[in-house]
């Protein structure tokens, strides 16, 4: 009996993106792919009218553009997810290039039970060779690429947030990414730990290379206050007291814990503590994570 082909979302927030969004999606629509798929863009609140070119933008499925108003990348995320209509969900930074087949060879390894979310091989657009295959952690929680190749998919403690799937199952079940994230930082190493303590699992397809706008500097606004939320919203979230003690030290002149605090994460944790199927030593145990 013929199974029918699952329908992909292509998932690309943006803000401030300049050229970055035309040429992301024209390469996107000049590649070759056996599935069909659907394009949404989440303008979050850009200034700069990048993305502006989509409603007379032609193509023959019409491109869903989202407009916000600075919700932040985390729930940007989610707002495209949940305007979604895919079978898998694959996240994209606006600032991409790709290739022949990409999204068949990147959703196959979903598709044949190996793992719930798949990362390629991501590259800088300048220094194509430099291909690095997921990411992990160092002693600070700062993500750390992981350069050494293998042959076939290989687990992947982080799934980086340039460009990633996710069977849609498994991104609602784990309720996606958390919403009360501010601007930028760590979504996704904190979506990655989730799916992993939840019981999924996030591979490497080495088979796959995207290349990637690596950029110097943010077209918005970052800030050390609000990654440090994030990291300290994560170690509330997920780790025991020890992790959130080290995580307290490392945010401390941000000023931001009692913010965190009130933002409800403490109910949250416990919900996650009830339903998890693996704690925070397994992970890091797991992946040599020396946090």
């Amino acid at each position: 009996m013929e199974t029918s082909m699952p329908l992909v979302s292509l998932i690309f927030p943006a803000k401030n993106e300049g050229n970055n969004v035309h040429s992301t999606i024209t390469s996107t629509l000049q590649t070759k792919t056996n599935y069909s798929y659907e394009i949404i863009v989440v303008d979050d609140g850009s200034t700069d009218q990048c993305c502006d070119f989509i409603s007379s933008f032609e193509c023959l499925n019409p491109i869903q553009l989202i407009r916000t108003e600075a919700m932040g990348l985390a729930r940007a995320k989610n707002l495209g997810a949940q305007h979604a209509k895919g079978d898998i969900l694959i996240f994209c930074d606006a600032h991409l290039q790709f290739e022949d087949l990409w999204i068949d060879r990147m959703i196959e390894p979903i598709l044949t039970g190996i793992c719930d979310g798949v990362t390629p091989g991501i590259a800088p657009i300048n220094n194509p060779s430099n291909v690095g295959y997921g990411q992990s952690l160092n002693n600070t929680l700062n993500v750390r690429w992981n350069t050494k190749i293998q042959d076939t998919p290989f687990p992947s403690p982080v799934l980086p947030g340039g460009c990633f799937a996710v069977s849609r199952n498994a991104f609602f079940d784990v309720q996606g990414f958390d919403n009360e994230f501010r601007v930028w930082g760590y979504e996704d190493v904190d979506i990655s730990l989730k799916m992993w303590l939840f019981g999924y699992k996030c591979y490497v397809q080495p088979a796959v290379k995207i290349l990637h706008l690596f950029r110097t500097s943010f077209p918005y606004t970052v800030n050390y206050q609000d990654v440090h939320y994030n990291m300290l919203r994560m170690a509330y979230s997920h780790f025991n007291d020890i992790r959130i003690q080290k995580c307290r030290l490392l945010a401390s002149q941000s000023n931001v814990e009692s913010f965190v605090l009130a933002s409800g994460v403490l109910d949250q944790r416990k919900r996650y503590l009830e339903r998890r199927c693996y704690d925070d030593n397994w992970y890091m145990s797991l992946f040599q994570i020396p946090f």
